[in-house]
């Protein structure tokens, strides 16, 4: 599994696996649109001429990415993929944290951010969300906003590397309970509440993370009053049109990037 986190739920209508194969040099666009048409996560495989992405979707998805990517193929989910899409599951460390789902066991002693991927949004494997851990392992300890808080899981993990308080915020209510419920399973403390980074007034914090797509880190930005900012959820060749921020630090994985953001110097 790559360029995403992969996360499904059952649904009630006929689930169907839509495959695209991109040439190469097309497939960090091809990841972003994927990103786009499924937020929920899909599967990578490459060979040396190209990417070939597998979505997971209900039958009535289908139209929407064909007129993404053209040919697809299309096949039913074959019985028994509820258990197999665990094989994609696997832990991941960074920033001296231990990031992964319940069946796996981090070492003893390590810092564990444990997320059920069957839940929503994202477990930590995905390059974005390791840049994020990262970046905010070096930064300073203090109040944090995470903005599209998804899962929660990088709202766990500043918590786990010592950030705090912590106010965690989503527009979609499923997000909320998804945090509230991982918070509460890794034993943290913090706020989450419903409230649209993009509209809404944001709470005024030290450190702000954002890890979603590239429009709306720009907006977010444009809507934060200072401190640091900390945002991912696009290509490395994508820079955040930021004004008024100063970029301190950038790191890239897999064709992703992350930065962190200062008011202008």
């Amino acid at each position: 599994m790559a360029g995403i986190d992969a996360v499904w739920a059952p649904v009630t209508g006929r689930f169907v696996r839509v495959t695209a194969r991109i040439p190469l040099e097309h497939a960090e666009v091809a990841r972003a649109v994927a990103l786009d048409l499924v937020p929920e996560g899909f599967e990578e495989s490459q060979d040396d001429e190209a990417v070939t992405l597998a979505l997971y979707v209900d039958e009535s998805a289908v139209e929407s990415i064909e007129t993404a990517f053209g040919a697809v193929d299309v096949a039913d989910v074959e019985p028994g993929w509820e258990d197999s899409w665990r094989a994609f599951h696997k832990p991941a460390r960074v920033g001296g944290l231990w990031i992964g789902p319940p069946w796996e066991q981090p070492e003893p002693g390590e810092r564990a951010v444990v997320i059920d991927p069957g839940r929503a949004f994202g477990t930590g494997a995905h390059p974005t969300t390791r840049l994020c851990i990262e970046l905010l392992a070096r930064s300073e300890r203090g109040p944090l906003l995470d903005v599209g808080c998804g899962s929660g899981v990088l709202a766990i993990a500043a918590a786990r590397l010592g950030f705090d308080p912590i106010r965690a915020v989503d527009n979609d209510p499923v997000a909320v309970e998804t945090t509230i419920a991982n918070a509460a399973a890794n034993d943290v403390t913090m706020e989450v509440s419903l409230l649209d980074g993009e509209a809404n007034p944001l709470p005024v914090m030290a450190t702000t993370v954002a890890n979603v797509l590239l429009a709306p880190v720009e907006r977010i930005l444009a809507r934060l009053d200072g401190g640091v900012a900390i945002t991912s959820g696009y290509l490395a060749t994508d820079h955040p049109v930021a004004p008024g921020w100063h970029s301190t630090d950038r790191v890239t994985l897999d064709g992703w990037a992350a930065d962190r953001f200062e008011r202008g110097r």
